[in-house]
């Protein structure tokens, strides 16, 4: 072949040319709190260089692209392979090197164009963001969120991601090493704005871990929220968090772990009872360390179980703390008040009491006293409950009486009266000389240690012997004065009013000796001297004032019972604004009937009334409950017990007429019978009351008072009897009645005679006889019989017959022989003894 046609064209070949090698694109990068960087990323290719008429080697692509196919050839056979010359092919290579150099040297030097701008961009958001972090940590005092430290680590020049593919291993490397001799010695870079390359389908660039769309980065998703790491650092960290860091922080600043605090000891308060989470919380530990301490000493407990205060204090000594033990009785404490100084004392009436027998004439003494007939407002003549009344005599000077009954129910009336008096008078009558009642009155006295004055009433009587009774009253180591004592005496005569004057003469001539004072500018204290349940005011209790001035308003409380003076009366009736000391007076105002002998105290506000009156009905209720038998066999012997019980249900007109019932009955049980109260109280006979009655078939004692109309229906359905009664007297000589009633007639048994079984015989269709010698009495066929053997009885019944001889006989008495059979028993031996006994049936009584 000519070079003539070697030159020429050859069809279908593809003029030698120079492609692009570079291809240019745009990645934006993404950083945390929605920073965003545009790169500039260009991927380079490598050049295969085939031989002319040759497809060329596709370029290797992050995906393949397939390569254009050949223009196809002529119809004509193929022409043979066209032929460079070396010195073309030597010139080729070197322009295709030098243009590679040439697009290497702008791509660098526009990367470095790229780096030196994002490197500026970089130390100045860093700036901002060591402002803002510093501004942080001031405001809040905590640590970088775990986002912040992320971009904290991140390089400030991150590297350019460029993928440079190359021919060979050794033009890389010095085109490597040119690049680098070139950056040293480059001048400063310029603006280079390369060739678009061909637009081609390129591939979404991979998304990292945890990258997200920067427009979503502030909301913040369920899964987002639940997946780990995956919320971009959006997610608030919880307070506790921030405290621990906050404390980490502290304590790298401070230089390591701080030191260990000193343990608290705390004064922990323990009352009689406490549960074991109370006791925790009061020394500040956890409940579960004593549930485990208290395992420890063999004492499984819960959290919620309360504990002794012996228990409690081991605790509180193992955990460190001290104990100081307080009692559920002092929310008692400081009620009745502190003793008043001698400067603010006032002189006071005294209270004077009225004791003895019933009868001796106490309450018409008192009477002519006051210028009132009170004996004819008490049924049967007789003072059934404490009557208190304020005298002023012709001196002017007041007396506070109380009128005591005498009757020996009433024992713990008089005993109450003698407790809250400052001197008594001793009334007895001059024709009975000293009684029983006159007797304990005595005692009375002497146990509550106050002075006495003895009147001796009635001397207007012809049998009355004044003398007689100065005479007796030595037995009891009373000596008056006209014997050489020093208790005063004075004869009176309530009918005639005879000697009263001197009587009132010696009272004040009493009191001035004992230098009565009381405080009237303080809180008020009382006793209550009687208690009833009015129809009309509700609760109603007389009050004996003792100290301060008890005024409308006062918050007080009094026994179990709290309440505020509603109203206040004397005993005439007429309304009080304030009561001074030794003064009785009517309080309307109280939630509940208190017990007569109760105290009253005035207290600062209902709230702590309240408190007091409730602790004091749980310490009642828990002597009402806590009765229980002290021993197994004890119960035991209550339970085999064969005693018949008498229920009732006592209702009285006020609370000391109910207690001297319930002490009566009781008094009149015996071994075989007691009364057993079920219910008691003060007030109109109930609906409750009469059911309670009916379950259990017991009558209601009603003592001046009557049931209300709906509790009269109830019993009459019922059948409940209702027993009315306003003499003490009557009701508990019926109810004895009653109560030996329930017991049945008494059966007297009276030996008649006495046998010895001296042989044994047959006696046919009567199986045995029994010869008989009668030792004592008489043998009587019509009586009972029975036979002893060794003392032990072993037939008791009737005598079949009776002979003597061979005779029938009724009677066989002592000395004589005679022949016994017994109905239905033949188990007799010689040896036995025959009684012989008749029973007679009395009425019985208690």
């Amino acid at each position: 072949m000519s070079d003539s046609e070697t030159e020429k064209p050859i069809l279908g070949r593809k003029p030698l040319g120079l492609k692009r090698t570079v291809e240019a694109g745009q990645v934006q990068q993404s950083f945390s709190h929605g920073r965003k960087n545009t790169v500039v990323v260009e991927v380079k290719r490598r050049r295969i260089i085939g031989k002319p008429g040759e497809a060329e080697a596709p370029p290797v692509q992050a995906e393949p692209v397939k390569p254009k196919p050949a223009p196809a050839p002529a119809p004509k056979a193929p022409p043979p392979s066209p032929r460079v010359s070396a010195q073309d092919s030597l010139m080729s290579r070197q322009e295709l090197q030098a243009k590679l150099l040439r697009e290497a040297e702008e791509a660098r030097m526009n990367a470095l164009e790229e780096a030196r701008r994002r490197q500026e961009t970089e130390r100045q958001r860093a700036a901002e963001e060591e402002r803002r972090r510093a501004d942080e940590k001031q405001e809040v005092e905590e640590k970088v969120t775990t986002q912040e430290v992320r971009a904290e680590e991140a390089p400030a020049g991150e590297p350019l991601v460029t993928q440079t593919p190359v021919e060979n291993a050794p033009e890389q490397a010095g085109t490597e090493e040119v690049a680098k001799e070139t950056v040293e010695r480059a001048p400063p870079p310029r603006k280079f704005t390369p060739v678009a390359a061909p637009k081609r389908p390129e591939p979404k660039p991979a998304r990292a871990k945890g990258d997200h769309d920067r427009r979503q980065s502030g909301k913040l998703t369920v899964t987002r929220a639940l997946t780990d790491g995956g919320d971009g650092g959006a997610r608030a960290r919880s307070l506790a968090a921030l405290k621990r860091a906050r404390e980490k922080e502290k304590r790298l600043i401070g230089g390591g772990s701080r030191e260990p605090q000193v343990k608290q000891v705390r004064d922990v308060i323990v009352p009689e009872g406490i549960t074991v989470q109370e006791l925790a919380n009061r020394m500040a530990e956890k409940g579960a360390d004593l549930v485990k301490s208290l395992f420890k000493m063999g004492t499984p407990v819960t959290i919620n179980e309360v504990i002794d205060q012996d228990t409690a204090e081991l605790l509180v000594e193992e955990f460190g703390h001290r104990i100081q033990r307080v009692s559920e009785s002092d929310v008692e404490l400081g009620i009745e008040g502190s003793e008043d100084a001698t400067e603010t004392l006032k002189p006071r009436a005294p209270v004077v009491t009225i004791m003895g027998h019933v009868d001796h004439g106490k309450t018409s003494l008192l009477d002519a006293l006051r210028g009132t007939d009170v004996v004819a407002g008490e049924a049967g003549g007789i003072t059934q409950h404490i009557g208190a009344y304020q005298v002023q005599v012709a001196t002017g000077d007041k007396i506070t009486f109380l009128d005591t009954p005498g009757h020996e129910a009433f024992t713990e009336m008089r005993a109450r009266g003698a407790n809250v008096t400052d001197i008594v008078i001793l009334v007895v009558a001059a024709d009975d000389g000293l009684m029983p009642q006159t007797i304990e009155a005595i005692n009375h006295t002497k146990a509550a240690g106050v002075p006495m004055i003895v009147a001796i009433n009635k001397i207007d009587r012809e049998n009355a012997d004044p003398n007689k009774v100065r005479t007796r009253l030595l037995e009891h180591e009373i000596v008056v004065e006209q014997m050489g004592g020093d208790v005063q005496d004075v004869e009176v005569s309530a009918l005639k009013k005879i000697g009263l004057d001197e009587l009132v003469e010696k009272i004040l001539l009493q009191a001035e000796l004992l230098e009565l004072t009381a405080n009237p500018d303080r809180q008020a204290e009382g006793t209550v001297i009687e208690a009833k349940l009015d129809k009309g005011r509700g609760p109603v209790a007389t009050i004996l004032v003792r100290k301060g001035t008890l005024k409308v308003g006062d918050i007080f409380v009094v026994g179990a019972e709290s309440g505020k003076v509603r109203a206040m009366t004397n005993e005439k009736g007429q309304q009080l604004k304030e009561a001074g000391p030794s003064m009785p007076v009517e309080v309307l105002g109280l939630s509940g009937v208190p017990s007569a002998g109760d105290l009253l105290s005035v207290v600062e506000n209902e709230a702590r009334a309240r408190e007091v009156a409730a602790y004091r009905q749980e310490v009642i209720t828990k002597k009402r409950t806590t009765s229980a038998p002290s021993s197994v066999e004890h119960m035991f012997s209550v339970l085999n017990d064969r005693m018949i019980e008498y229920p009732v249900v006592i209702k009285g007109d006020v609370q000391g007429s109910v207690e001297a019932i319930i002490g009566s009955l009781a008094k009149a049980s015996t071994d075989e019978i007691k009364v057993r109260v079920l219910h008691s109280g003060v007030g109109a006979i109930t609906e409750s009351d009469v059911t309670l009655a009916g379950a259990s078939n017991a009558p209601i004692i009603g003592f001046n008072v009557r049931p209300n109309a709906k509790a009269r229906v109830v019993a009459e359905r019922e059948k409940v009897r209702l027993k009315y009664y306003d003499v003490i007297y009557d009701l508990i000589e019926e109810i004895k009645g009653e109560m030996a009633g329930e017991l049945g007639p008494e059966r007297i048994e009276t030996v008649v005679g006495r046998a010895e079984i001296r042989d044994v015989f047959s006696a046919g269709k009567h199986g045995k006889a029994a010869g008989l010698l009668v030792t004592d009495g008489f043998i009587r066929k019509a009586l009972k019989a029975r036979v002893t053997r060794d003392d032990v009885i072993i037939y008791n019944g009737e005598i079949a017959s009776l002979r003597r001889f061979k005779d029938d006989v009724a009677e066989v008495r002592a000395g004589l022989e005679c022949g016994v059979t017994f109905v239905g028993h033949t188990d007799i031996k010689p040896g036995d003894y025959l009684e012989t006994y008749e029973v007679e049936e009395r009425a019985r009584t208690l």
